[in-house]
């Protein structure tokens, strides 16, 4: 980090940018993520809006949604250097083509702005215009300007100093071909490869693991063709799963800010800039549909129902209470049935039974966790679901009835009639159903004990105990078809 101290320039007013300068985000497209979140249909709107300029659009947008500016991801090392300017004696100026309303907003927050110049109902104050705008009240080399891209070079021709923060390249060119630039060097903006495999949660592919149960049930793991088209579905799935991941953190983005370790996803934290992360969606959902074509019709059918899904799930329905975990339950379960739909398998009744309960209690555990781990004083808007603390002990004995239920409906399966066309020995089947309830208490206990990771799934499949408990199931299985 580069400060600039010179006692000379305390003399001339300091023009600061907001988006991507003071802040590692763009307002504008943190308002459309809220709009996206708070009014939904009004997003058909945006089109109609921009027919009338942008200055409109972004006016009608603030009419509506006002994000929070004590939320904002704010460039730390530039606040600092803007704050022993205000306080060397310096006027400082906010000066952005935000809307006016959130202009406001942040420079009331941070108490460091004299003056804010914002965009109105008509004009954009970007580039050009903020230019003549800051020109016209300071004179002609009578402001330093601070900015970040392509979009401050105007104002930068016309201002006494210019500070460039960040790295944009067209930034960067600017500040090599002036050599009277300074620079402000914060932290890359750009994401890299490890923030995209975060921001995709590359580790919550572990769950699409169930598309290979049918397969495995029905021991065809070693037909060659039959790997291989699960292997596609999965990669497929994953695909769209990590497409609505970062929908989701758009979505969520005000909410995971209020969260203790939410704050921290890429989207949230600034890392991954809103478009990039839209772009993110185009592309894995493009990729998700190209690899389910080589997969078998009923394939995409259950991939579409549970995009679709998916996508309810994240706009309303993880807000309802009760109907968000049953969709999460049923979201596992669609993963089973597309594994057999891949390989042109069958899902018995059985089946889809045990992994409904099974996945109901974990999805009652995520729940118990998420909000065990809330204050005790916050209510549904911090945590951006239909459950308050009262609802911790119901939420406890959901899950463990549910967790019960799936050993229950094993047990029937096991003491089925069918079950001897397909097992030479069912009667070791028996021996999984401890397994399973292993699993359930174990993974309920640490939940009540605050020591459960807040996606029980994930943690099922990682860790060792669990793991050990999972294998002996499979050997058991195995052993009962073979012997």
């Amino acid at each position: 980090m580069t400060y600039i101290t010179e006692s000379s320039a305390s003399d001339l007013p300091l023009c600061v940018d907001l988006d991507g300068t003071l802040i590692k985000t763009d307002l504008l497209f943190e308002a459309i993520c809220l709009l996206a979140r708070q009014m939904p249909l009004a997003l058909f709107l945006l089109p109609i809006w921009l027919l009338r300029g942008k200055a409109h659009m972004k006016a009608q947008i603030a009419k509506r949604v006002m994000p929070d500016a004590a939320l904002l991801p704010y460039n730390t090392d530039v606040l600092k250097w803007l704050t022993a300017q205000k306080n060397a004696g310096r006027s400082l100026v906010l000066a952005t083509a935000s809307p006016l309303r959130y202009a406001q907003s942040v420079a009331r927050h941070l108490g460091i702005f004299e003056r804010v110049e914002a965009s109105d109902d008509t004009i954009n104050l970007a580039s050009d215009k903020k230019a003549q705008r800051l020109a016209a009240k300071y004179g002609e080399q009578g402001f330093d300007y601070a900015g970040n891209s392509s979009a401050d070079i105007k104002v930068w021709n016309r201002a006494r100093t210019a500070y460039v923060v960040g790295e944009e390249a067209s930034a960067k060119r600017y500040l090599n071909n002036e050599n009277a630039q300074k620079i402000i060097n914060e932290t890359p903006l750009k994401p890299r490869w490890r923030v995209w495999l975060k921001a995709i949660r590359i580790h919550q592919w572990l769950k699409n693991t169930l598309l290979f149960v049918p397969a495995i049930l029905a021991y065809q793991y070693f037909h060659i063709s039959v790997v291989v088209d699960a292997l596609f579905a999965f990669v497929a799935f994953g695909m769209c799963a990590s497409a609505v991941y970062l929908m989701n953190d758009l979505v969520d983005i005000e909410v995971d800010r209020k969260h203790a370790t939410k704050r921290n996803r890429p989207i949230a934290s600034g890392l991954l800039p809103v478009p990039h992360a839209v772009a993110g969606v185009a592309v894995l959902l493009s990729g998700s549909a190209i690899v389910a074509l080589y997969l078998p019709p009923l394939f995409a059918l259950v991939l579409g129902t549970y995009f679709a899904t998916t996508c309810a799930y994240s706009f309303l329905l993880k807000r309802l209470l009760l109907i968000d975990v049953l969709t999460l339950a049923g979201l596992f379960t669609i993963r089973v049935v597309a594994g057999a739909a891949a390989v042109g398998g069958d899902v018995s009744t059985w089946l889809l039974a045990f992994c409904m309960f099974f996945f109901l209690s974990l999805a009652l555990v995520k729940r118990f966790v998420e909000l065990d781990m809330s204050d005790m004083n916050v209510g549904r808007e911090k945590t951006g679901r239909g459950y308050q603390q009262a609802d911790l002990e119901t939420l406890s004995q959901g899950g463990m009835a549910s967790g019960f239920a799936a050993v229950v409906v094993l047990a029937l399966f096991i003491d089925s009639p069918e079950i001897a066309t397909n097992y030479a020995r069912p009667d070791m089947i028996w021996l999984v159903c401890p397994l399973v309830l292993y699993l359930i208490f174990r993974i309920w206990i640490l939940a009540r004990r605050q020591e459960m990771n807040d996606d029980p799934v994930v943690f099922l499949m990682t860790d060792w105990r669990s793991q050990i408990m999972i294998a002996a199931g499979a050997v058991v299985m195995i052993a009962s078809k073979m012997m």
